[in-house]
């Protein structure tokens, strides 16, 4: 008997001392943080900013270690940047193929949601609709005021983009049909359009939808209007897609942030309230050689 009591309490005492292990391994796996850190600046489209600021923001309320700077500066800016390694993703509102002196073969692709760009005018102009060929006719000085189409008798003052600008290489390949566009003053940032745009009389520009405001008119083209709709089915020619590049394979770090750019809670829902449009939402794709064609 003396034999089994002692027997009885070994095995109590061995038990005792498994549960205490597992309670301390417990803890010790509890204790340790698998929250990623690290820092990511994104640079390029100022029609991306936006979205990307947002994103970025709720993102590090959710992950404190990680630190992200976003900044505008062009999609031609954003491309070169990146390619060189001076910031982790570069933001493009093109295919890395169409701008010159990137070797896209070197950068990876990641679109997060579809923009449209709409031309918009003072309001003042006294017109909501144009055709395409007149509107191409604005831009290489065919047409000078805008009651040649309809409008006041008003000088037009054209306000582009400057060269390796996304918006701008969107614009034309829709509107200009090789086509050069007259000199005029440009501004990169669409911020700054649109308030230029709304303070300057006869003036005309083009906009990403998310930066049309009403203090400004958008055009229709040809009685289409610029809505998400029309650009899912490519009724309404003026979209892109909205890339963020990285060099290479992204590291660990950025490729969760990308991962929760095309999250549902980002694609259901800052895509959609800051007037983006989802990927998913498209009935037709486009290539880097502007190639549209249904999904």
């Amino acid at each position: 008997m003396k034999n089994l009591t002692k027997i009885a309490a070994l095995i109590i005492a061995s038990s005792a001392l498994l549960v205490g292990c597992g309670k301390s391994g417990s803890g010790s796996s509890a204790s340790s943080s698998s929250e990623t850190s690290g820092k990511i600046t994104v640079v390029g489209s100022t029609a991306l900013q936006p979205l990307v600021e947002k994103a970025a923001e709720n993102y590090q309320t959710d992950n404190s270690k990680v630190s992200i700077t976003v900044q505008g500066g062009g999609s031609g800016t954003g491309l070169s940047q990146v390619q060189s390694g001076a910031v982790i993703i570069g933001n493009s509102d093109i295919f890395a193929e169409q701008q010159s002196g990137i070797k896209a073969d070197k950068l990876v692709d990641h679109k997060v949601a579809v923009v449209g760009m709409a031309p918009v005018v003072n309001k003042n102009a006294g017109v909501k609709n144009i055709t395409m060929s007149q509107l191409r006719d604005i831009f290489t000085g065919k047409i000078t005021n805008w009651k040649e189409v309809g409008g006041k008798d008003e000088s037009i003052v054209l306000i582009n983009r400057p060269e390796g600008s996304g918006t701008r290489a969107t614009f034309e390949a829709a509107v200009m049909n090789g086509e050069t566009a007259k000199k005029s003053q440009e501004q990169d940032s669409n911020g700054t359009v649109q308030k230029m745009v709304a303070q300057t009389p006869g003036a005309i520009s083009y906009l990403a939808f998310s930066y049309v405001k009403s203090t400004i008119q958008e055009l229709s083209i040809d009685g289409v209007k610029p809505t998400d709709e029309n650009v899912t089915n490519n009724k309404w020619k003026i979209w892109s897609y909205e890339h963020m590049y990285t060099k290479g394979q992204p590291n660990k770090v950025t490729k969760q942030f990308l991962k929760y750019m095309k999250s549902d809670k980002v694609q259901k829902g800052l895509v959609k309230d800051l007037g983006y449009i989802s990927i998913s939402q498209m009935k037709v794709q486009k290539d880097a050689n502007n190639k549209v064609t249904s999904n």
